[in-house]
């Protein structure tokens, strides 16, 4: 008599403290947090076990010498943008996460690299949250018209899983709105993401299918669900920019197949989402050197150089505490950095509000910039504009010191790509930076009150 296989079950585990139940509590018994609870599979121990305990499988362990590289295949989506932030292509059997706002353009930029993966193998687009009609519109729209792009109105997904018969390119959107019937908890909880990436994971792994993920921002920016979503997924990449603007930036923040820093620039258009390849003036503004406040620096990003534009504001407070604001830059960095100039080189900023913008929408998070928002700070509260054809980076120490920045002379020659005459730096990369001194006019310094001092701008007790 054949033996029915057991359904798998279901316990309730903590978050916090890991404590389980075998049904779902409001308020978790062992830590007392509320709305703790997440809907965990019970699996069953594959490994068999001996009388003593101790496991009879046993995994061989190779030396290093032994171990061989792995050929990845790659596959170019057509988007060249795209791929320059994969990191040359798309890696087969890979699973690739695209998270941004609602409306940031996430399921056009997917169908467009749907429709040009569609020229090489069968390609399954699963709308979890749009009917196939909406789909096919949006491909009118696109002027897409591919035989080979098959549409799934579908939001379970074993159902997904069984129509993935040849198929070799999957796109789900969104991975919130997908559920397994092996949980009974809605779909977006924090059990079935999880259940739902690792089965994903599984099947990409086992038949070699490529899987684009569509998911959720949350407001503070960072993806919806559990952590551990990013941590199964081989490449996670954040469509960023304003609805409003017309460019939007493709971030890499991890890729097990390249580097987890490429920026992808990308522009919407009535056609679609296109590759932008001419990027030099896009973070710049056409009046800047005319108005006070606003400073260039060459910002390094994977394996290209951008330069661009900080811009600060600074108006006198009408309450007690004084306000700072910023964006694309760091809120800690900028507190520190007023309080470098406010120390170092006595320009008050005690009783004024702070705003500080980084042009077009990107964001900028290596310390190289720091002496830009000091210049441009100091440029806004002296009222004297900067010369538009000087740049400047470098890094600001606590006691106003500049430390030396990595690819100096990359940074340099975007400078003079595009067109700046003079470029600040630290002192201590002029020495790389020598072999351009014919080109542009470098001038090292060691200070903040020196970089001050190279601009014309007023300083109290420059070091």
């Amino acid at each position: 008599m054949a033996t029915k296989s057991k359904a798998p079950t279901s316990q309730f585990v903590c978050s916090e403290c890991g404590y389980t139940a075998p049904k779902w509590l409001g308020k978790c018994p062992d830590c007392g947090n509320f709305n703790t609870m997440v809907e965990e599979l019970v699996r069953e121990q594959p490994l068999s076990f001996s009388r003593t305990g101790v496991s009879q499988r046993t995994a061989r362990a190779l030396p290093l010498s032994q171990v061989g590289y792995e050929k990845f295949d790659r596959v170019q989506s057509g988007i060249s943008e795209f791929d320059t932030v994969l990191g040359g292509g798309v890696v087969r059997g890979s699973l690739v996460l695209l998270g941004g706002d609602p409306g940031i353009g996430k399921s056009t930029l997917l169908t467009q690299v749907s429709a040009r993966l569609a020229t090489v193998g069968k390609v399954l687009y699963a709308s979890a949250e749009e009917s196939c009609s909406q789909v096919k519109m949006r491909c009118d729209r696109l002027g897409i018209n591919a035989d080979n792009l098959y549409l799934l109105n579908e939001t379970c997904l074993e159902d997904i899983e069984n129509a993935l018969d040849g198929v070799e390119f999957v796109v789900i959107d969104s991975i919130q709105a997908v559920y397994t019937e092996t949980l009974s908890s809605a779909s977006g909880s924090v059990g079935q993401v999880r259940e739902c990436a690792s089965k994903l994971m599984r099947i990409a792994k086992s038949r070699n299918i490529t899987f684009f993920i569509i998911g959720h921002v949350t407001k503070e920016g960072s993806l919806a669900g559990p952590k551990v979503l990013e941590h199964i997924m081989d490449t996670v990449l954040y469509f960023e920019g304003q609805q409003e603007d017309n460019y939007r930036l493709l971030r890499a923040v991890k890729n097990r197949f390249g580097s987890a820093q490429e920026v992808g620039v990308f522009q919407m258009t009535d056609g679609g989402i296109q590759s932008v390849r001419d990027y030099s003036n896009l973070f710049l503004s056409e009046t800047r050197g005319i108005s006070a406040g606003s400073a260039v620096t060459p910002s390094e990003s994977g394996n290209r150089c951008m330069n661009v534009e900080i811009q600060t504001l600074i108006a006198k407070t009408a309450f007690g505490a004084p306000r700072r604001m910023s964006l694309g830059v760091d809120y800690n960095k900028l507190v520190v950095l007023i309080a470098v100039l406010e120390k170092r080189c006595g320009i008050p900023f005690f009783n004024a509000d702070v705003y500080v913008n980084a042009m077009g929408g990107i964001k900028l998070n290596e310390p190289s910039i720091d002496l830009a928002v000091c210049a441009a700070l100091a440029s806004s509260a002296n009222d004297v504009p900067i010369d538009k054809y000087t740049a400047l980076f470098g890094e600001v120490g606590l006691t106003g010191e500049i430390r030396p920045v990595h690819y100096a002379e990359k940074r340099v020659n975007e400078c003079i790509k595009a067109g700046f005459k003079r470029v600040i730096i630290p002192a201590k990369n002029k020495k790389v930076c020598e072999k351009y001194a014919d080109q542009i006019e470098l001038i090292p310094v060691q200070y903040v009150g020196q970089m001050l001092k190279a601009l014309n701008l007023r300083t109290h007790n420059a070091e």
